[in-house]
Parts: C-alpha cells; structure tokens; sequence
C-alpha cells in the first residue's frame, strides 16, 4: 500500500509527529503529554476509524509507546501510558525485543486461510467447482443451486476457483501470514495473529500489509531528537532508497539542508558504504567460490542473510561475510568524527534488528525510518521543497552504488568490480525479491544448481525501495533511483574515492 495514503498511514504519521513535537517541547512533562495524546489524535465522541472511540484510543495509546521505544502491553496490563516512561531516555529500553509487535486488541482476527464463494456465484447447471473437488467438499444449495464449502473438507487445492466461469470463489488468506516470507505468523487461541520470533526476521512486511493496523515497530524518534539536544553531535547516514521518499523535488541538497537546519552535524549517502561493501563483497567471492565455498550470497539485506542462516545453519558461512553499507558508512562517519553518534535513515525495519546487533551497536547509534524522519520533518515544519539547497549535498558514491537501493543492483554493482579488475572473469548471477522467493533460491542453490554463482536475495519485492519504512510507490521509486545513479561521475564503486580507506574500516 506504499503511495496510498490510507488512514492507517495518516494514524503512524500523527503519531510520529506527536512524538517529535514531544521530544522537542521540553517544557512539557513527557508522562502527562502521553496521556493527553489519544484524545488529541482521536478527537470527539464518536470513533473515527472503528465503532469504538475508546478501542482507538487505547490502540493509538500502545502506538505511541512503540514509537517511543517502549515495550508493548496486552490488554490484560492495567497501568497508565506514561507507565515507566523515565525508560524512553535509556537506550538498553529499546534494544528489548521483540522489535515488532502485534497490538492484538486491534487485530480483526483474520481467517488463516479460507476458500469461499462469493455473490458473484449464479448458480450455473455446469456447476464445474463440484466437479473438480477432489474431496466432495462443494455442494449446490437446494433451491438456489448456488455452491458451498465445507471448510471441514477443503483442503485448498484451487482448482474450483481455476474453473469457475464467474471467477465466483475466492481463498483468502490473512494478508500479514501471506506476507510473510517466513511463516512466522500464526493464530492463537483467540484468532488474533501471533509471531513466532524464532522464525521472524523484522523484515516488516507483515506491518506494511496488514490493513487493520495492528502492527507495529518500536521507533528511536524520540532518542535521537534528544541526543542533538544533549549537545552531541549527531551525523545522518541516509540510505539510496532515499530519492523520491520525500517528495519529487526534493533535491540531495536540500535534505542536507534540512538535516542540518534540525541540528544534525552533517548527512552521508550510505551509497558510499555500498560501494565499499560491492568491493569487499567481490574480494570475498574472488577468493573463496569455488575453491572454499559453493556459492556466495550477499549480505547487505539482513532480513534474506539472517532467513538464510537460520534456515540453511550448514550452509551459514556461503552468506558473505562483508560488513553492510550501513556499517561501513557509520565506521566511515565514526573514523572521521571519533566523538559522532550516527543514525541510519532508510527503508528497512530489519536495519533496525540488524543495529540491535551487539557487535552494531558500538557503529551505528539510531534507526529510523523514512517515513519516522518525516514526522520529525512535520514536527518542526520544515518545508523541504522551499528550503535553500546545499551546495554540498552530493556525495562522492558510484551508479552502482546508489542502485542497491533497487532489486539487482547489488549483485550487478559486485559483478562490476570484479569485471573492472579482471575484464575475462565470467560471474554467474541468480537472484531472488520477497523472502518467499529467497527460501526457493538458497533452497536450490543448497541442491547444487548455482554452484561457483553469485546470488543476490532481497526481502523485500522490488528492493530496498519497497522496504517497510518507505512512502512511495514502488516502481516510481525505482525510476527516482535509477535517475539519480545516473547523475554519478562514475559507474563503478572501485572508483569512489573512499575504497582506499576499505582496509581500515574492515580490520
């Protein structure tokens, strides 16, 4: 639903918004503001989204928690929304999992997975849906003619919905389970969705496609507005799905110059750590495939490298072991500003479990989303389409680097090294979008059929862009990008100026 803003997308934006404003204003009391918030977004008597004023209120209530870094409650747990808030200042509070969280009071309580017959059925003489059931589960109502299914009986095979003249039967499926590339999402004993955690991989896909709302993500708006506060000198690390997030005309130059009208010290395009990871990603392969490993595959989307690894644990050391763009750019921030504090701006709700990482944590300090940094944007009322551009917006990155944001970029940008240095080097390419995909992919390549390949898995269907912090259409994402690369003064990330410093940042 990227591009549609639906009135789920208008609640997360309030909410990010109201979250800022809270941060900034610090003469108002944070435990008596949050208390005062739901009334203010839900406004009135009479609910605006659902039949029940208080269900909304109660649910924009553990939103803002979430935003705020604070764990979730159930229902069941009595306590005031500003119920340890003094935590929002504590860093160790958000590293907490679970990182995504089902608000089940606002879950609708989806059938799993359902063949029915809709209106649409005319009860025909044909009648091919019973025909073609296998196990006699469609029967025809007396009078009308018209089809039934016994759920009891239906094994969803689809081959009544493959010969219905009227395309009359349908399956649904609970739209966040079918989103999941990881069959993490189950029913619990009340029908409201569940996530198994030891399969989930954050990749967010479940947040963006449930159409109830009733998912979400812990958010750092909060810390990070605070930190610049604090006086530290806090550097913005933006990723390469970026162009376009925040409007048509919204130009490099003037996001620098909005980051740094916010207080922010500087920005950098995490192209630069892509171009630093596409080198040290082809060393990896030059070395290792096939002569140590089978295959290789890419490392710069958490949510496919940890499916991988956690479901393919033998074959765990074939995901490379180069540090991702957001690393390296923070590791780069960080070698040239020893005292900087950084926080990565992008699409990806897994980047946030990726910075939960221990051995991440001491690189990159914050998280955010696209679509959180605009509520930090509303909240200050920074116009980014009139603001004066920054002569300096650019930054030294590669075509090649700048495409990871867009599904094969990143493997075409590791093929394009190694063709720089070695013109004969022949590297097979297999490549994969959405998590349901990958699985098929590494599922394969574990079978032998990419041996000596290079594979590139994005869990998200169409690459970064389509990540769950994203606002804008995918496709037209994709074309932002991809003009925006264009504009580089070079094509190959061996030419950005910083690869000379890879050495230091990786030992």
């Amino acid at each position: 639903m990227r591009g549609v803003e639906t009135r789920i997308q208008e609640i997360r934006h309030r909410i990010f918004r109201e979250v800022a404003r809270m941060a900034y204003h610090t003469e108002w009391p944070v435990d008596k503001r949050i208390e005062e918030l739901p009334y203010k977004i839900i406004p009135g008597e009479v609910g605006n989204f659902r039949n029940d004023v208080f269900l909304e209120r109660a649910i924009v209530g553990e939103r803002l928690r979430l935003a705020m870094g604070l764990p979730y409650r159930s229902a069941a747990e009595h306590a005031p929304l500003s119920d340890n808030i003094e935590a929002a200042d504590k860093p160790e509070t958000y590293y907490t999992p679970p990182l995504i969280n089902v608000i089940r009071f606002a879950c609708h309580g989806c059938t799993e997975d359902q063949v029915f017959v809709t209106d649409g059925c005319q009860g025909c003489l044909a009648h091919p849906c019973v025909e073609v059931c296998p196990k006699g589960a469609i029967t025809l109502e007396k009078y009308t003619g018209r089809s039934v299914v016994d759920q009891s009986k239906c094994i969803k095979c689809g081959r009544c919905l493959d010969v219905c003249p009227y395309h009359a039967i349908i399956r649904q499926k609970r739209p966040c389970a079918a989103a999941c590339g990881m069959d993490a999402i189950h029913s619990n004993v009340n029908g409201k969705a569940e996530i198994d955690y030891e399969k989930c991989v954050s990749c967010g896909m479940c947040l963006v496609n449930c159409p109830f709302g009733a998912i979400a993500d812990k958010s750092q708006i909060f810390q990070v507005i605070r930190a610049i506060q604090s006086g530290e000198r806090v550097y913005a690390a933006v990723a390469p799905a970026f162009v376009g997030q925040f409007g048509p005309k919204v130009t490099p130059g003037k996001l620098r110059a909005a980051m740094k009208q916010l207080g922010f010290a500087d920005i950098f395009e995490v192209a630069i750590g892509a171009d630093l990871c596409a080198v040290q990603e082809a060393d990896d392969f030059l070395k290792e495939v096939p002569e140590e490993l089978p295959f290789m595959a890419t490392s710069c989307c958490p949510a496919w490298s940890v499916m991988a690894k956690k479901l393919f644990p033998e074959y765990a050391k074939c995901v490379s072991m180069a540090l991702t763009p957001m690393t390296l750019t923070a590791r780069l921030i960080k070698n040239q500003h020893p005292n900087a504090k950084v926080v990565f701006i992008g699409p990806c709700a897994a980047k946030k479990l990726e910075a939960m990482r221990r051995s991440v944590r001491s690189e990159v300090d914050f998280v955010l989303t696209f679509e959180e940094m605009t509520g930090i944007f509303d909240a200050k009322h920074v116009d980014l389409t009139s603001i004066q551009e920054d002569p300096d917006g650019v930054n030294d990155a590669s075509t090649d680097g700048r495409n990871f944001a867009v599904a094969g970029g990143v493997a075409q940008a590791v093929v394009n090294v190694i063709k720089e240095r070695y013109p004969d080097r022949e590297v097979k390419v297999a490549s994969a979008e959405g998590l349901q995909e990958c699985r098929k992919l590494m599922m394969a390549a574990v079978a032998g059929k990419y041996n000596g390949y290079l594979l590139e898995g994005m869990a998200c269907p169409g690459g970064c862009v389509a990540g769950a912090g994203t606002m804008q259409p995918i496709k037209k994402s994709q074309s932002a990008v991809h003009l925006y690369a264009k504009q580089a003064n070079h094509q190959c990330s061996m030419g950005t100026e910083h690869v000379k410093e890879l050495d230091k940042l990786v030992d």
